[in-house]
């Protein structure tokens, strides 16, 4: 009897969402400059899902549909990986951003003790100093943006957690790296050139700072390898240090330095962004400001009102939903189509979910333009549709943080100061390259109280 032989399962054909007609250099300025504008008009003629031409990623599919952006973020990053080019151009191969599969899920491993239980509570009061420290700078009366100050609070708040103590070093990276944040973000929306064109050039500077950082770091480890206590020491580099792989490696020296490089500049960036905006919303809703101020009053006081920071929470939900400040989340495609919805996607593209036009969906959200923390009192924001933070495998490692760094501020913040409401317009969106601030720096009226 001869064998027969079952033929493989043919691939599906490719079937690709429609695709802007704009030129592409008119998509890669648009992109590069005003991504939130352009997306939300393509979103209008085209749908929720179509198709882009960009210098740094080449062809994309852009989704906004939540459902889609669920298949997304719970597809295997055996199928779905990495987007390539992504921010480790910036911050080093050695970063979380630059890993994949197995080498991500490992580093993950590594990198979620320090900012998770026990470990968060050490770094409350630091944050609370920090925020003291810096708005008793604030002057009382006269309009401000808020933004400066966030900036300084959270830098200052992450390199205390993850150095445990001040000192020269720290002096330094306090003034490298606000500057090389700047020009790393701006420079993540444009494609990385062959060489830097010297030290005066844009990427000789990136180099420059790179440099510097990189000596800095070596001294901080060799200090913190050398203090006798450092077996009982509880800030992010320690934990680092000691801390290995299932197999018993260790992070190499570079990768702790690229690692670190990411948690300073693009965490402290984009909380700090997001508290700008928190200050800009809350200044415009009087009724919200005046039941915030109160929450924080009882909580201060001794009163119990259930964990006494619903409302807050809810209002971060809100800032982060409303003025999204991280606006894409993407994928790459690793087998030789990837079935999305109705469409199938070869390799070579890849896919950027829309997060900021997703928040706008109003269906999930209704009255979208509406700032409403009420929508969630009592409700827990979906997983695959609240999204500031990304999803699946490759949400953002200090989420948790950055929510938790937001809860101090604001309400120290309140405790405080009396913040001055106001029926100015809201102001605009201000692209920085990769993070989204309000134009003006979310400006506001205090009086200490």
């Amino acid at each position: 009897m001869s064998e027969v032989v079952t033929a493989p399962p043919a691939s599906p054909a490719v079937r690709l969402p429609p695709a802007t007609r704009l030129p592409k250099v008119f998509q890669a300025f648009a992109f590069a400059m005003s991504r939130r504008r352009m997306m939300r008009r393509l979103a209008r003629r085209y749908g929720n899902v179509f198709m882009l031409t960009v210098p740094i990623f080449g062809r994309v599919v852009v989704v906004a549909d939540p459902q889609l952006a669920k298949q997304i973020f719970t597809t295997s990053p055996e199928d779905l990986g990495n987007i390539k080019p992504n921010l480790s151009r910036i911050l080093g191969s050695g970063s979380v951003f630059a890993l994949d599969r197995d080498d991500h899920r490992r580093r993950r491993r590594l990198l979620a003790p320090p900012f998770h239980g026990k470990s968060m509570k050490n770094y409350e009061a630091i944050i609370e100093e920090e925020t003291l420290r810096e708005t008793a700078e604030w002057l009382e009366g006269q309009p401000f943006p808020t933004l400066p100050s966030m900036m300084r609070i959270t830098l200052n708040a992450i390199l205390r957690a993850v150095f445990g103590a001040d000192g020269a070093e720290l002096d330094e990276l306090r003034r490298i790296i606000p500057p090389w944040v700047t020009l790393g973000s701006r420079l993540a929306a444009f494609p990385k050139p062959e060489r830097n064109f010297g030290p005066y050039s844009p990427w000789g500077r990136l180099d420059q700072f790179r440099r510097r950082y990189d000596a800095l770091i070596d001294k901080l480890i060799d200090a913190e390898r050398a203090d006798p206590n450092f077996e009982d020491r509880t800030d992010v580099l320690a934990l680092l240090l000691r801390s290995s792989y299932d197999d018993g490696s260790v992070m190499s020296r570079k990768d702790i330095g690229d690692e670190l490089l990411t948690l300073l500049a693009a965490g402290h960036e984009t909380t700090a962004a997001t508290l700008g905006w928190a200050f800009e919303r809350i200044s415009r809703h009087p009724e919200l400001l005046a039941a915030l101020v109160e929450e924080a009053d009882n909580v201060g006081q001794g009163v119990d009102h259930g964990d006494g920071q619903e409302l807050r929470q809810a209002t971060i939900l809100e800032v982060q939903r409303a003025r999204t400040v991280i606006d894409f989340a993407g994928r790459s495609v690793y087998p030789p189509v990837y079935q999305l919805g109705e469409w199938v996607i070869p390799r070579g593209v890849s896919i950027i979910v829309s997060i900021g036009q997703i928040h706008e969906n109003a269906d999930i959200f209704p009255d979208p333009e509406r700032f409403d923390p009420q929508r969630f009192i009592g409700n827990k924001p979906s997983t695959f549709a609240w999204i500031p933070f990304g999803g699946g495998t490759r949400r953002c490692v200090g989420a948790a943080f950055a929510n938790m760094e937001m809860d101090v501020v604001l309400r120290t913040v309140l405790r405080h100061f009396t913040i001055e409401a106001t029926d100015a317009p809201g102001e605009d969106w201000y692209c920085r390259g990769v993070a989204y601030t309000p134009k003006d720096g979310g400006r506001i009226v205090v009086r200490r109280r």
